[in-house]
């Protein structure tokens, strides 16, 4: 099937060349509406007459464009820099004896960098990106992901010093760094509001893409998109979407609108195939500038913190909850101790406002929640069950917090209605999983892929923690509430995975 996908692409683009050709070396004629007499199209050098038309007379408005983005990348470059990373890690020794009782791959597979000395020999891995100066005493915004578990970090500037830096301050949740640089005659760049920046404006993207020899690649395109998130980069994601060409290489380089300003940080692109293909992801300078007045001042970025799993509310959703309409963002789990438990909260409960703005989307209360300093008292107003609540919450300072979820092999599904099977978290069920055994609770063992629970994101390792907001305290009564579901009706079910709590709603 995929060869045959294969083949049918590799026809469409055959066919194409033939007609561009076709067009390109005969003489067409087309009538044009309202024309009696045909127009010619002509392949013959003689009948060319449009480019000595315009030769030598451009139009003034195309100069004037011209040497606009000729002045924006003159004055934009000097600020940005190549950044060199040597990374050493350990190389275990392979012996003969690595070729018996494990899989052959393990004979390429490298150790976590900062891993235990091995007999081996070491290695040094090579990186390379780019880096935008924001002072004229050194200091380099980039991409944590482009310095991180770096043993020495280069700069190269555009005047093709090559300098070492240091690490100034590193922050993995919005994949912002900060590095220095000891050196005089650096040209700082200045910031833009990103806020201000619309949806098509000309954007330009500067850095070194793919190797050494391509530095100051300068590439020009326009702002696709804003507000760009959930694309699994950060935990705190706002990108501006770009079709400027972004590369591998371009991270931590510059995004900068037709002032010269800087207006995002060349963070990530979208591809299938690694290269390419128009869908760029920059870090807004709004949002980099604070991290980086954070990370010079402190060494790191203090977020607000209130404790709640937060989802977005679509239709389906909507009416589990017997709301008319989807309005607000849902409150999916509140963590015990947390400020939103001390405030009142409840999963469960609809956010409708935070601090007198209106949200609808869950990045955004996210983030919202994350820019207020520990310390601060927001004030939240919620739906619950249809009445109107406003509460208020002090703020604690956000920790880092990790959780994992192994899901292993599950049996085939055996509820054909629900598209997925349940058991209780009995101590097998549990190894299989790896969870603590907890007989009262419910796991999902397997999800059929063409169910609709598939599609609406259950998956196995799932806990669920309620049907139809009906609180499961053993799988005897998860059986209850289900076995009488019937298809085409709605399911509603709380599910805990790792630390968060989601809310799904679908259709039978």
């Amino acid at each position: 099937m995929k060869k045959q996908r294969t083949t049918s692409r590799s026809v469409r683009l055959v066919s194409a060349g033939i007609v561009a050709g076709t067009l390109a070396f005969s003489n067409v004629e087309l009538t044009l509406p309202g024309q009696n007499a045909p127009f010619a199209i002509s392949g013959s050098a003689g009948d060319a007459v449009a480019a000595e038309n315009i030769q030598g007379r451009p139009s003034q408005a195309l100069f004037d464009l011209n040497e606009s983005f000729v002045r924006i990348a003159e004055s934009a470059t000097p600020s940005v820099v190549t950044i060199y990373t040597e990374t050493t890690v350990d190389r275990p020794t392979i012996t003969p004896f690595d070729f018996f009782g494990n899989p052959f791959s393990d004979l390429f597979r490298l150790p976590k960098p900062g891993a235990g000395k091995s007999n081996g020999r070491q290695e040094v891995h090579h990186g390379l990106g780019s880096g935008v100066i924001t002072s004229a005493d050194g200091y380099i915004l980039t991409n944590n992901h482009v310095i991180s578990r770096a043993d020495t970090i280069w700069v190269r500037l555009s005047d093709n010093r090559k300098l070492p830096a240091e690490v100034v301050g590193t922050d993995p949740r919005s994949d912002i760094a900060v590095i220095k640089v000891k050196a005089g005659g650096l040209k700082p760049i200045a910031f833009g509001d990103s806020d201000r920046l619309r949806v098509a404006e000309w954007v330009i993207a500067i850095g070194s893409p793919l190797r050494e020899n391509l530095a100051h690649t300068v590439t020009q395109g326009i702002v696709s998109a804003k507000g760009r998130a959930n694309v699994g980069l950060a935990d705190y994601e706002d990108f501006i979407q770009t079709d400027a060409a972004i590369n591998l290489g371009n991270s931590g380089g510059a995004l900068v609108n037709i002032n010269g300003e800087l207006i995002g940080i060349n963070t990530a692109i979208a591809s299938h195939a690694g290269g390419f293909e128009g869908i760029g992801f920059a870090i807004p300078s709004n949002m980099a500038r604070k991290v980086f007045t954070a990370l010079v001042k402190s060494g790191k970025v203090a977020r607000g913190y209130l404790g709640v799993s937060l989802q977005n509310i679509d239709e389906n959703i909507a009416r589990g909850l017997k709301m008319n309409a989807p309005e607000g963002v849902l409150v999916s789990g509140v963590i015990e101790g947390s400020p939103a438990e001390k405030a009142g909260l409840k999963s469960g409960d609809v956010i409708l406002e935070f601090n007198g703005r209106k949200v609808s989307e869950a990045v955004e209360l996210r983030k919202s929640i994350a820019d207020l300093s520990p310390g601060s008292i927001a004030e939240v107003r919620i739906n619950r069950d249809g009445a109107p609540l406003a509460l208020k919450a002090h703020l604690e300072e956000l920790s880092v917090q990790t959780a994992s979820v192994t899901t292993g092999q599950v049996p085939e599904v055996s509820n054909k209605v629900l598209g997925f099977a349940a058991a209780p978290l009995d101590a097998q069920t549990a190894e299989r999983f790896n969870k603590k055994p907890r007989s009262s609770r419910v796991i999902v063992t397997a999800v059929k892929e063409s169910s609709r629970a598939y599609q609406a994101g259950i998956r196995p390792g799932d806990i669920i923690l309620s049907v139809d907001k009906k609180p499961i305290t053993s799988y005897a009564m998860f059986n209850d509430l289900v076995k009488d579901k019937k298809s085409g009706e709605l399911l509603f079910v709380l599910i805990e995975r790792g630390w968060s709590r989601i809310y799904f709603a679908f259709n039978l």
